[in-house]
């Protein structure tokens, strides 16, 4: 049960972070240390962000629900995927290393994985 809950307490959190993405754009990208951009950018900006975190707190609610170990996994990847995406910044297109950012995203996409397994594990009767 804990597990459940850890993955449905993840999944609000990034869930919010999306919503953020449409009521305090301004704000949303400051938490994350970038300018609100301009124009089609910002288009792109808040759109694709907003996506990003409602789909990843969206699967981690949905998986905690339903005690689904495919959608907590789900989120897992998509956090890992970011924490690729924002190594592979730094190394090819000379990004400064976001540390803080990507050690978030790998505990936290290793916290989906973890309430994946234990939620999808039978019980044990210990």
């Amino acid at each position: 049960m804990a597990f459940r809950i850890l993955g449905g307490l993840l999944g609000a959190f990034f869930f919010l972070q999306g919503l953020s993405w449409i009521f305090d754009a301004q704000g949303a990208a400051e938490g994350l240390g970038m300018p609100l951009l301009d124009g089609i950018a910002r288009s792109t900006q808040v759109g694709d962000l907003t996506g990003f975190f409602l789909c990843l707190g969206g699967f981690g609610l949905w998986g905690a629900y339903q005690q689904s170990p495919t959608w907590l996994r789900a989120s897992g990847f998509l956090l890992f995927g970011a924490a690729l995406g924002r190594t592979l910044a730094a190394v090819v297109s000379g990004a400064d290393f976001a540390t803080q950012y990507i050690g978030i995203e790998i505990v936290t996409g290793g916290l989906f994985f973890l309430a994946g397994a234990k939620v999808g594990a039978p019980p044990t009767t210990e």
